[in-house]
């Protein structure tokens, strides 16, 4: 991205209500702060509870009126349901409470599309922009549990469609799926865990950063409407844009056979005697979550 960029970073209000340590919220904070600003960009952090629609609406008052009528990029990422998903773990959709369709899919979902409709308003008069949908394999077929999966293939769903109207604009719509990220809450449970499968998961595992990476070569590339409306993976996007994360790794793709035979610990002794080049295709990868 240019130096000097701007960058508004949203989180709720963290206080012991919602089980957060407000030193631990300071220090990630300032971890955030200090990441972009190393990178010549400037941190604007805004609290917003992106469950209430007047809070998002005023967080993009106050980007229009701070940037002088100017967005380049959204990313819709923020998400509500992490702890809920892993207390239901393992329960069929009727045991889980009614409230986790919420709890999934007021921010992960509804809260996107809002900020996706405040975002085109400010986007289309300036006929160019980038808005990115964090999404996962999820939307595919079956993952977590039956809230998550509806959730992710609505959101890949709405980069489709919102890209057919925003095309015209020069305002490009992208699902992202990383692979298995390594993020602090992954890594604390992965410490104590003692199944071989769930380690088995996470093992080669991006890092939080990775994605940034790739959603910055999206912005910078000059045919980015060449892949609006599309679901993109981080790892894929790596060998395109000769990205490494940030230990020097190349990220495996979920594409490919040896990393698919290295997630069951039954196959995993298979994964080192096959080439990375042996790849599932799209339209077979695809069959995966087909419904007819």
């Amino acid at each position: 991205m240019r130096q000097n960029s701007s960058f508004f970073f949203t989180d709720i209000l963290h206080s012991v209500k919602h089980n957060i340590y407000r030193s631990d919220y300071i220090q990630q904070r300032r971890s955030v702060n200090q990441a972009i600003e190393s990178r010549g960009g400037k941190c604007i952090p805004v609290q917003c509870d992106h469950s209430k629609d007047e809070d998002v609406a005023a967080l993009f008052e106050r980007v229009k009126t701070e940037q002088n009528g100017r967005l380049d990029l959204l990313v819709n990422n923020a998400y509500a349901a992490v702890n809920a998903i892993s207390e239901n773990l393992g329960k069929p959709f009727w045991e889980q409470p009614l409230s986790i369709w919420d709890t999934v899919n007021n921010v992960g979902l509804r809260n996107h599309y809002m900020c996706t409709v405040h975002a085109a308003k400010i986007m289309v008069p300036q006929k160019h922009g980038l808005i990115v949908n964090v999404s996962s394999a999820g939307g595919l077929s079956y993952l977590f549990n039956v809230a998550y999966g509806i959730g992710k293939e609505a959101c890949d769903r709405m980069a489709a469609d919102c890209a057919v109207e925003l095309r015209k604009h020069n305002v490009a719509f992208v699902s992202l799926w990383p692979g298995p990220v390594m993020t602090e809450h992954v890594d604390q449970v992965l410490q104590t865990s003692k199944s071989e499968k769930q380690k088995q998961l996470f093992d080669g595992a991006e890092s939080v950063e990775f994605a940034g990476k790739c959603i910055v070569a999206l912005a910078k590339d000059t045919n980015i409407m060449s892949k609006s409306g599309r679901i993109l993976m981080t790892p894929e996007l790596g060998l395109e844009y000769n990205l490494r994360d940030v230990d020097g790794r190349v990220i495996n793709s979920m594409r490919q056979i040896n990393w698919i035979l290295g997630r069951n610990p039954n196959t995993a002794w298979v994964q080192k005697w096959l080439p990375n080049f042996i790849r599932l295709p799209f339209w077979m990868f695809a069959l995966r979550g087909s419904k007819f």
